[in-house]
């Protein structure tokens, strides 16, 4: 038996199906449609007509009544449909449902099956380790071979990706070693503004434990804290080397260096001006006569006579300097306050024709003389007016933005005035492409017989 369910294809679209069932509902209202009716004579009358519409009724009733059959058993046949439908997605999601569990299943055992790589691999090379030699080498050896992973010069900031923090990471004997190796936290560079200061000071006050009581090297960044000298102040009898920029100190920065700091050898200042010449020199002037090294670098003013006097007597105990001076006159002043001075690095700035009192310095033995191109007057007459009698290595650069060297006969003039055992000669300049000759080598020694090593070293300023 076909039901209306087949004639109608519940897939289509609703409004489809909706439009195939849909009926206009007629105009009801006749002429005897109101009740009630009081004139009998008119219902008399038109007897039959009354009859036809009833007739007329009775068929629209039944098909009506057809209608509402079929569209009950539309809807019987939808709400069959969906209830199959729901439980067939009922089905699929209790089989989705129980896939996840499987998969979750699989990831967990997964993990588990990558965890115990990881451990099997560990235990092999611990094993393994157990056979090199690393591991048998005793602490003391492990520690000194940890102090030459250590940068050798310049200070960095505290990182995971350099030794002495690196070393921490690697197994739990060498953190061990690292951390119990106090030599290996000797060294610092400090930068941090008030903003990130706690995760900073927690790090450098770590570091500096770790230190246990040795001397200290540090460096302080441009970024301040005005809550670094609390951090440091039990420590400030032991810091030996600072390197400081000037404008850690300017305005109403607290001044570091000063009588707090009774075991400081060596000091670099960076970034220095005119202005901050005699507050610094204040500054400098009260230092301890543990005093040995003293360098200004990147330096923008050129000492002259007067603001070298007003260091005090910090020049005495000094043997490393690094300095610019104005004129011949300055350096030479400046040696007679050092009389201790073994190694000098100087730019000399400008010209003078000033008279040159001689001056002999029994201890340089290294001298570094950065000569700018302004300067006419030759360093032969410097020479002549200045004694090196234990001056072992030389070395003579000129600065500036054009092409500039020493020529042969420059070289050979000032060398014919310094009477020293003179070992080893470096000429610089701006240029790449010129080499000292052998005949040029044998003139040198000729006027100098000490001489082992001759070299050129271009700079580029």
């Amino acid at each position: 038996m076909q039901t209306l369910h087949s004639e109608f294809n519940i897939s289509g679209s609703v409004s489809d199906i909706i439009g195939a069932l849909q009926t206009n509902i007629p105009v009801f209202e006749t002429p005897y449609s109101r009740f009630p009716n009081t004139d009998h004579s008119t219902v008399k009358l038109e007897r039959q007509s009354v009859v036809n519409i009833i007739a007329q009724r009775q068929q629209q009733l039944d098909t009506v009544l057809y209608e509402l059959s079929a569209l009950e058993a539309v809807i019987d046949s939808v709400v069959s449909i969906i209830a199959e439908r729901r439980q067939k997605l009922d089905a699929v999601l209790d089989e989705i449902s129980a896939l996840e569990a499987v998969m979750d299943s699989f990831r967990n055992l997964y993990q588990q099956v990558v965890e115990k790589k990881e451990k099997i691999m560990q235990s092999m090379n611990l094993h393994k380790g157990l056979l090199s030699v690393l591991w048998r080498l005793p602490t003391e050896v492990l520690s000194q071979i940890f102090n030459h992973c250590l940068p050798e010069t310049k200070l960095w900031p505290p990182s995971n990706l350099r030794a002495p923090m690196l070393l921490t990471r690697i197994c739990q004997r060498w953190r061990e070693v690292a951390v119990g190796t106090p030599d290996l936290w000797c060294r610092l560079y400090m930068e941090a503004d008030d903003r990130g200061w706690e995760q900073a000071a927690f790090c450098y006050d770590l570091w500096l434990k770790r230190s246990r009581g040795r001397p200290l090297s540090l460096e302080l960044g441009y970024h301040y804290s005005t809550k670094l000298r609390s951090l440091l102040q039990p420590h400030m009898s032991r810091i030996k080397f600072l390197r400081v920029s000037i404008d850690y100190f300017r305005d109403r920065r607290p001044q570091l260096f000063a009588t707090d700091l009774p075991a400081l050898q060596e000091l670099t200042i960076l970034r220095m001006t005119n202005h901050d010449i005699p507050t610094t020199a204040q500054s400098i002037s009260r230092l301890p006569s543990t005093m040995r090294s003293l360098k200004f670098i990147d330096m923008r003013p050129f000492f002259d006579i007067e603001p070298l006097s007003s260091f005090g007597p910090i020049w005495a105990c000094l043997t490393d300097v690094q300095i610019a001076v104005c004129h011949p006159n300055a350096f030479l002043h400046l040696l007679q306050l050092c009389p201790n001075l073994s190694s000098l690095n100087v730019h000399i700035g400008f010209d003078q024709r000033e008279p040159m009192e001689s001056f002999m310095h029994t201890k340089l033995q290294s001298l570094c003389i950065l000569h700018d191109p302004l300067f006419t007057r030759p360093l032969s007459d410097l020479f002549d007016a200045l004694s090196l009698p234990n001056l072992r290595a030389l070395e003579a650069r000129r600065n500036g933005r054009i092409e500039s060297y020493w020529s042969h006969e420059d070289v050979k003039a000032w060398l014919a005035r310094l009477k020293c055992p003179l070992e080893t000669l470096t000429i610089g300049g701006r240029v790449t492409n010129l080499t000292i000759t052998d005949a040029q080598r044998a003139d040198y020694v000729s006027l100098i017989p000490s001489l082992k090593v001759v070299n050129h070293g271009s700079i580029y300023l």
